[in-house]
Formats: C-alpha cells, sequence, structure tokens
C-alpha cells in the first residue's frame, strides 16, 4: 500500500500542474491577454484622473481614494477579474473542448483548484500591478501597497466566483456581468448584507482599512475593513470553489452547441 501511494502521489502532482501550466499557455491565448490589457489601462487612466482632480481634494491620497473606490475597485477590477474568469473555464466550456480536461482522470477539486490557482495568478501579475501603478501616477505612492492588496485579493476572489458560475450555466459572461452590476452594485449599494459578501465592496473595504486617512464618505458601516475585509474575501472565495467542484462533478457535457 505504501509503494502504491509514493507512486500515484506524483502523478497525482505532475497531473496538478499540468491543469496549471495548460491553463495559463492555452486558457489564455493573445487576445484574451489583449483584452484584459485595455482595463489595465483604464485603471492607469483612473489614476491620471485623480491626477488631474487633485486640486479638489486636500491631498493626492484623498483623490486617488475617491477615484479608486468608484472607478478601480468598482469597475476596472470586476471586468478584468471577468475576463480571467472566463477564459479560465468558461470559454473552454462554451467551445466544448473542457472535454478532454473533464474526462481526464484527475479529480475535479483538482481541476477547480488547478484553473482558480492559473487565473488568480495572471490576476496577480496584471490587475494588482496595474492598481498599484495607478496609485503611483495619481502622486499617492503611499497608497499603492494598500491598492495592490485590495485588488490582489478582490481579483482572486472574482476569479473563484466566476469559475462557480462557469460550472453552473453555459452563458457565463452574462450572468457575471448582471452579478456584479445589477446583485453587487445596484443590491448591494441597498442591502450591506449583499454588499459584506461582494469582492466589489469588500476590496473596497480592504483598501480604505489600510489607508492612514481614507475620506469617511467611503467607510460603509457594517462592512469589515482591512484585515477583517480580506478575512472575509477568502471565505468568499473558498465557498465560490466548493461550490464549483461540486458543480463540476455533476456537469453533464455533450459538445460546443451543447
Amino acid at each position: 500500500m505504501t509503494d502504491q501511494l509514493q507512486l500515484t502521489s506524483p502523478r497525482r502532482r505532475s497531473r496538478f500542474a499540468a491543469i496549471v501550466i495548460y491553463t495559463l499557455q492555452s486558457c489564455i491565448p493573445p487576445k484574451r491577454w489583449f483584452a484584459l490589457l485595455l482595463p489595465c489601462v483604464g485603471a492607469l487612466l483612473f489614476g491620471l484622473l485623480a491626477l488631474a482632480v487633485d486640486n479638489h481634494f486636500p491631498t493626492a491620497e484623498r483623490a486617488f481614494a475617491n477615484v479608486a473606490a468608484e472607478g478601480i475597485f468598482a469597475l476596472v477590477m470586476p471586468i478584468a477579474a471577468l475576463v480571467i474568469g472566463d477564459a479560465v473555464l468558461g470559454a473552454e466550456v462554451r467551445a466544448g473542448t473542457f472535454h478532454f480536461t473533464w474526462l481526464s482522470p484527475t479529480p475535479t477539486w483538482q481541476i477547480v483548484l488547478g484553473r482558480w490557482l492559473a487565473g488568480s495568478f495572471v490576476a496577480l501579475v496584471t490587475i494588482a500591478p496595474a492598481s498599484a501603478l495607478a496609485a503611483v501616477i495619481a502622486g499617492a505612492g503611499s497608497s499603492a501597497g494598500a491598492a495592490f492588496l485590495a485588488a490582489a485579493v478582490g481579483s482572486m476572489s472574482y476569479v473563484a466566483l466566476f469559475i462557480a458560475i462557469g460550472c453552473i450555466t453555459r452563458r457565463t459572461a452574462v450572468w457575471s456581468l448582471a452579478i456584479v452590476f445589477l446583485v453587487e452594485r445596484l443590491l448591494g449599494a441597498a442591502l450591506t448584507g449583499i454588499a459584506q459578501l461582494s469582492p466589489t465592496w469588500e476590496s473596497r473595504a480592504i483598501f480604505l482599512g489600510y489607508l492612514d486617512d481614507p475620506p469617511a464618505r467611503l467607510i460603509r458601516s457594517g462592512i469589515p475593513q482591512g484585515g477583517a475585509a480580506v478575512v472575509r474575501l477568502l471565505i468568499v472565495t473558498v465557498v465560490a470553489l466548493v461550490v464549483a467542484n461540486w458543480r463540476m462533478a455533476r456537469l453533464r457535457l455533450s459538445g460546443a452547441a451543447d
């Protein structure tokens, strides 16, 4: 039994590594990178906007905080994460090529985790640095670390959420946009219970929680700030991945037109 475990364990690890590598190489082609580049450029433009309106706020940090809360974390980050989340699973399910992975002798939890890790890596090298660079462009270099952390945790949570949606429905992009702009933005603005589970609102709370002097109007009561918001989003991420794994084990795939 021990020898068998020693033989199968490396194979399982190699399968998991293959899932991650395949996702990075095949699921995110150049056109996806280009689509991801656009919102990242948008984040930099929001940094320029904060620099342009700097004279309307007491400090550059205040100006960037207001622009980042409404622009980067509410618009740029969800759109960029959607491009990644749809690429690592939803697009393959629609195209019918996900069969090859799904029918392989790889546990579904490894597929879900591998795809999420690959998508999270892409987010960490694109969305998060763009958000930090936007702070530097805005003249608020002291806010760059908070912007990087908030964008990193928020986008990783979004990728997990969009993977779960990709396992539930084939219209990943449509349902994801509906959740982001209708549920999170509209209902989340009115209902704190929804905002407490929203990557948009919680990432903004992470960002504000690590600022020395955040604008009071942006702080929302009932939503954890700083490190507590990081923990909340990690819980949301784990739940989304569990749902994705449960649903993936019950997928019924038949073709691209399925």
